[in-house]
């Protein structure tokens, strides 16, 4: 929450953005020119994640058209045409600590690469931690951009994913991995 000149507080804002992607309904939230939602509109932890961010940024969800949210699907769409590799949207990671390291570790898996979560536990240095990094994994709330798509089975098969399977799949595909 922010003073008001007033003495009041206020909560700050996240502005939303609905985003009918080719892989599906995403959900684009920014605050502070941050982006810090990138969704699965449908996904069944949505009020989860939702939850998580009003708690740590101290606002509230506010539908808003804005130039922000517009850069990030300006980036998305690039990067759906395959003229996108690498984004460069400032983020606002909402998590513990953790989770955190986890969502950076996934940043640094290179377009069209893969790993398992156990490759990643262990360049994160925790070789033992495989079920946490799963489920920090699965908490993400800037998918694509921040690419927890690019984590498969150690069976190198694809493994669940809060925008689908075939929204997984087909995100792979157009990294080029089949």
């Amino acid at each position: 929450m922010r003073a008001h000149e007033s003495g009041l507080f206020y909560m700050s804002k996240i502005l939303t953005t609905e985003y009918l992607s080719p892989v599906g309904k995403l959900l684009i939230g920014s605050i502070d020119e941050q982006l810090c939602l990138c969704d699965w509109q449908e996904r069944k932890a949505r009020s989860t994640v939702d939850s998580r961010l009003a708690k740590g940024l101290s606002a509230e969800f506010v539908c808003a058209n804005s130039d922000f949210n517009q850069q990030a699907i300006n980036q998305l769409e690039a990067y759906f045409a395959g003229d996108l590799t690498q984004f460069s949207i400032p983020l606002k990671l909402v998590g513990t600590h953790f989770q955190k390291l986890v969502w950076q570790g996934l940043q640094a898996i290179g377009y069209g690469q893969t790993q398992s979560y156990g490759e990643l536990a262990t360049k994160l240095n925790m070789p033992s931690a495989v079920r946490a990094v799963a489920n920090a994994n699965g908490a993400n709330a800037i998918s694509i951009i921040v690419p927890c798509h690019r984590i498969i089975g150690s069976n190198g098969k694809l493994t669940g994913y809060a925008g689908g399977l075939a929204a997984k799949k087909r995100l792979l595909e157009i990294e080029g991995v089949s």
